[in-house]
């Protein structure tokens, strides 16, 4: 349930604000895969997640653009 309100959320944000929230997601993607290699990771479905939240955010963000042009 938690990924409708967050795409609730990405809905509303502006391509600016987009294209931020995939620069923090790739950010936090790059954290996990380092904690992973070094056997530090606890929570290894985060990494799925947040890879799929990336998707949703780029998807929303080129959509805005479409309908801009």
């Amino acid at each position: 349930m938690k990924s409708k309100s967050r795409l609730s959320d990405l809905k509303v944000m502006t391509e600016d604000q987009l294209d931020n929230e995939v620069a923090n997601l790739k950010k936090e993607q790059f954290n996990l895969r380092f904690q992973r290699a070094t056997g530090q990771l606890e929570n290894t479905a985060r990494v799925r997640v947040v890879r799929r939240e990336i998707a949703r955010a780029m998807t929303l963000a080129a959509q805005k653009r479409g309908a801009a042009k």
